[in-house]
C-alpha cells in the first residue's frame, strides 16, 4: 500500500489533482492525499502500464484521459487501447489535443465519438476545451479549463438549471514568489489569447520577463490559474466552489516535488 502525506495541494482544498506522465512518476500520485486523481494524455508512448493504474486504482479514484479520436481509444475505429485499461479506471473523454493527434486523428469527428465513448459510461468527465457546446448535449460531468470568467459562467450555467456535475482543471502554485509563479505558469498563460494579445511582441514569458510582459503574465496568472499561498489558493477553490464547480482539480505546474513535504 502506498503511504499518503500532507501535500500542499491537499492543505489548499483541492478535490483532485492532474499529472503528467512525462513530467512525473505517476505511481506516487497516493502521496499527494488526494482521493481523485486525473492522468493527462501525452501521446500513446507515454500512457502508465495497465499494472500502473490498476495498483493505483486500489489507493485512490483514477481517471485517464482518452482523446476520442486518437487511434485506440476510438469507438467508431480503433479502440485496441481500451482493452487493456482496468475496469477500476475512471475515463475522461476529449477531443484530444492536437499536439498529440496526427493529421487524419484531427480531420475525424468529435460529436459522434463523443456520444459513442459515453455508451455504458455513466461516471465519465467530457473536457470542453474547444467543444463546449458537444460537451454540455452529452449531460455528463463537464471538464472544464479555469479562466478569468469561470465563476461567472458557472453561476450562470447554475442560474439557467444545469444541474449536473462541473469539474475545473487549473495549474496550480502555491507560491507567493513570482518567479516560481512565471516559471510554472507563465508559458501556459501567455497561450490564452486575451494574454497572448497584451503581450508585447517577443517578451519572454518565463522568470525573466520583465516590465509590461511581467505585469502581465502576473496578472493572467491569477485569471488562468490558481497560485498563491495555500490559503491564498484554498480561497479561490472555495469561489469556485460557491459558483458553481462539484470539483476543483490541479496541476501542480511547478513540480510533484514542491508540493509534497
Amino acid at each position: 500500500m502506498l503511504t499518503s502525506t500532507a501535500s500542499s495541494l491537499e492543505r489548499a482544498g483541492l478535490d483532485a489533482v492532474a499529472l503528467k506522465p512525462t513530467e512525473c512518476d505517476v505511481e506516487r500520485a497516493a502521496e499527494l492525499a488526494i482521493d481523485t486523481v486525473a492522468i493527462d494524455y501525452e501521446g500513446r508512448e507515454s500512457l502508465p502500464a495497465a499494472e500502473v493504474l490498476e495498483a493505483l486504482a486500489s489507493e485512490v479514484d483514477i481517471r485517464l484521459t482518452t482523446p476520442v479520436r486518437a487511434d485506440g481509444f476510438d469507438p467508431l475505429g480503433d479502440d485496441s487501447l481500451l482493452e487493456a485499461l482496468p475496469e477500476t479506471v475512471g475515463r475522461v473523454l476529449v477531443a484530444g489535443h492536437p499536439a498529440y493527434l496526427t493529421e487524419d486523428e484531427r480531420a475525424r469527428a468529435v460529436a459522434p465519438r463523443l456520444g459513442a465513448a459515453l455508451e455504458g459510461l455513466a461516471d465519465a468527465w467530457v473536457g470542453t476545451e474547444s467543444v463546449e457546446r458537444i460537451a454540455m448535449a452529452t449531460g455528463a460531468t463537464q471538464y472544464d479549463l479555469l479562466s478569468r470568467t469561470t465563476p461567472r459562467e458557472l453561476a450562470a450555467i447554475r442560474a439557467a438549471g444545469f444541474d449536473g456535475d462541473v469539474a475545473v482543471y487549473a495549474p496550480t502554485v502555491c507560491s507567493e514568489d513570482e518567479d516560481t509563479i512565471l516559471e510554472a505558469v507563465g508559458d501556459y498563460v501567455a497561450r490564452r489569447q486575451p494574454v497572448a494579445s497584451a503581450l508585447p511582441d517577443a517578451a519572454a514569458t518565463d522568470a525573466s520577463a520583465t516590465g509590461r510582459a511581467r505585469e502581465v503574465l502576473l496578472a493572467a496568472a491569477e485569471d488562468y490559474a490558481l497560485v498563491g499561498t495555500e490559503r491564498a489558493v484554498s480561497d479561490q477553490v472555495e469561489v469556485l466552489h460557491e459558483a458553481g464547480a462539484t470539483t476543483v482539480v490541479g496541476y501542480p505546474a511547478a513540480g510533484l516535488e514542491n508540493v509534497l513535504e
